[in-house]
């Protein structure tokens, strides 16, 4: 079973201060409202267009959806 794009990210939380995708993981740790079913593109990036939070940008969602699409 393909694991949700939130489950993956969770792979990066707790990393250095200073990795944007340990940052944005811990954002999206502590947003209630992620979606943590998701595992489509779409749904993902409306959310983050939507939400605008400085600690997940879209470039780095743009270079951890790459990977996870390459893992997963």
């Amino acid at each position: 079973m393909r694991r949700t794009f939130y489950q993956y990210l969770m792979s990066h939380r707790g990393g250095p201060k200073d990795d944007p995708r340990a940052v944005f993981a811990e954002a999206a740790f502590l947003d209630h409202e992620f979606p943590k079913t998701e595992i489509g593109f779409d749904p993902l990036s409306r959310y983050l267009e939507e939400r605008a939070d400085p600690d997940m940008p879209s470039r780095v969602f743009d270079e951890l959806w790459e990977e996870y699409r390459e893992t997963d």
